[in-house]
């Protein structure tokens, strides 16, 4: 173990992370200053074991068949309360509240079954300018024993006031998703149109442990700009997943960016193609809420 990584005995809670998070933001309970640099440290989890009844409602709510094998965002649910604590912390250099997810990347090396114990490990890397902020990426692996079977990179965005124009150009298959789907005048044809009632949002956080209000509250959604609740980012990504089960490569990189927020209830229109790229959509107007693709490895 080196002086970067903390092994932790389990699973920590996500709620009371949430609401120490929450707290922070009230004057005179959170840290004086943060810093302006990510912390080195690397929060890990061993023999971390999958809760059938919990995987039989994850299916369930992003509309995958039920399985021995875990889905490919799974792995992502069970390590999300470990990437909650590092974020959450006081020497975080951006507050929790007012993350924005804006792109998600998933590695499945094979097929995990969900007998199989995980070794889970987090760590937050690369804070770096953005044209409306800063924004970084929180790096996920689970392995088990020695082998690598699953990574997870999820980006997110910190908007600031005095952002630079120094944002890395895209590349990968959300990049090529955007700009096959996401970025035409017209957008393509739907697969299929998909209604996505207003309980979604608090599906997802029971499931998820993403308890996030402006997923679950008017108020809170209000509160942030968003004229209702929207729906997870992971779930849309989940979602569209599940539609393509079943042709989707033994081993594969997935890709996605968020581009718009989905409001719930709502319907969105999917798309996929035939080179691997799909999206979602506003029916109506054409909008992309999500763009990516998957690729082989």
């Amino acid at each position: 173990m080196t002086d970067a990584e903390i092994e932790l005995s389990r699973i920590p809670a996500a709620g009371p992370l949430y609401r120490r998070a929450a707290i922070g933001l009230a004057p005179g309970f959170g840290p004086a200053r943060r810093g302006d640099r990510l912390p080195d440290q690397e929060l890990v989890v061993r023999g971390v074991t999958v809760d059938r009844d919990h995987l039989t409602g994850y299916d369930q709510v992003c509309g995958f068949r039920l399985a021995d094998a875990l889905p490919p965002t799974y792995p992502h649910v069970l390590a999300f309360p470990l990437a909650l604590r590092l974020m959450s912390a006081p020497e975080f250099p951006l507050p929790l509240v007012g993350l924005v997810h804006v792109a998600n990347r998933i590695t499945v090396h094979r097929r995990i079954d969900a007998a199989e114990p995980l070794d889970l490990s987090v760590r937050a890397v690369d804070l770096r300018p953005h044209d409306r902020g800063r924004q970084f990426d929180v790096l996920c692996t689970a392995s088990v024993g020695t082998e690598v079977v699953w990574r997870g990179v999820s980006t997110y965005l910190r908007r600031e006031r005095g952002g630079t124009e120094s944002a890395r150009p895209e590349h990968g298959a959300a990049a090529d998703g955007r700009r096959e789907a996401g970025e035409q005048r017209t957008p393509p044809v739907p697969s299929a149109l998909w209604r996505v009632p207003s309980r979604v949002g608090r599906d997802y956080a029971r499931v998820s442990g993403d308890r996030n209000p402006i997923h679950t509250s008017r108020i809170a959604a209000r509160l942030f700009g968003f004229p209702g609740p929207i729906a997870h980012g992971m779930w849309s990504k989940a979602r569209c997943l599940a539609a393509l089960e079943g042709r989707l490569p033994d081993a594969y990189e997935v890709e996605v960016a968020f581009k718009l927020p989905l409001p719930l209830p709502g319907t969105v229109a999917f798309h996929a193609a035939p080179a691997w790229t799909f999206a979602l959509h506003d029916p109506g107007r054409g909008r992309p809420y999500l763009v990516g693709g998957v690729a082989s490895i």
